[in-house]
Parts: C-alpha cells; structure tokens; sequence
C-alpha cells in the first residue's frame, strides 16, 4: 500500500477539451509538480493523463476529467512512496497534507484561470 495516497475533486466551467489542454504540454506538468518527473502511460485525451512518477516520489498519477453538466470534474490520484520507500508514519502523513494541498492549488489555480471570471450561474465560456 503506498504511504502518499492523495484524492481530490474540483468542478470547473469549462468543458473537458479546455482542460484537457492545460496538461497536455510536459512544461506545465513541471510548473504544477516540479519535484516530480513525470512519465504518460496513458493518454486518454479529453478524458485526462495517467503517468508514473519518479523523482520526489515513486508510483503513479493520474487526472481523469469527467464532464458534467455544463463542466468539468477535474479528478486527482496520486499513489506513491518516498524513493527509499522508508516514510515514517509521521513523515508520510506530512507529505501526504503536503500533496492534497498542492493538489487543491492546481485544480483552484486552473479553476481562477479557465473560467476567466465567469459569473457565477452563467454558462461557461469555450
């Protein structure tokens, strides 16, 4: 079982194709992990990325987007461990607040950036 175990969920306005482009360049896989190499086992277009992962961590990552209703929900799975593989409970637990942290910082960050300002109610732009 891995020691970082990150879930997490946001729905943005925007359809999944807009998203989807977000992550499709490796550069912005660097500015949102950059701890992290990255490596594409499954591209499944539209519908999201899943990578191993090296560096900081080892194991794998994925992004699914759903779409729903007039949006998107941006999935996140991160499954891994230390390199080593030698996290101390508490250690782990830190790195795992660590990772859902950063992974609400993405998903807000693209959320902030996609939608553009669309006021809330309106249908989403693109």
């Amino acid at each position: 079982m891995a020691s970082v175990d990150v879930v997490d969920e946001t729905f943005l306005a925007v359809p999944p194709r807009v998203v989807a482009a977000a992550f499709a360049s490796p550069s912005s896989w660097r500015e949102f992990w950059p701890d992290l190499e990255l490596d594409v086992y499954a591209d499944r277009g539209e519908e999201g990325l899943r990578w191993t992962v090296g560096g900081a961590l080892v194991g794998t990552m994925e992004v699914w987007l759903e779409p729903v209703l007039d949006g998107t929900v941006l999935h996140y799975f991160l499954r891994a461990d230390s390199p080593s593989g030698s996290l101390t409970p508490r250690n782990a637990l830190r790195e795992v607040q660590r990772r859902q942290l950063d992974a609400k910082s993405v998903s807000l960050g693209l959320k902030l950036t996609l939608e553009d300002g669309r006021p809330a109610g309106c249908p989403p732009q693109g």
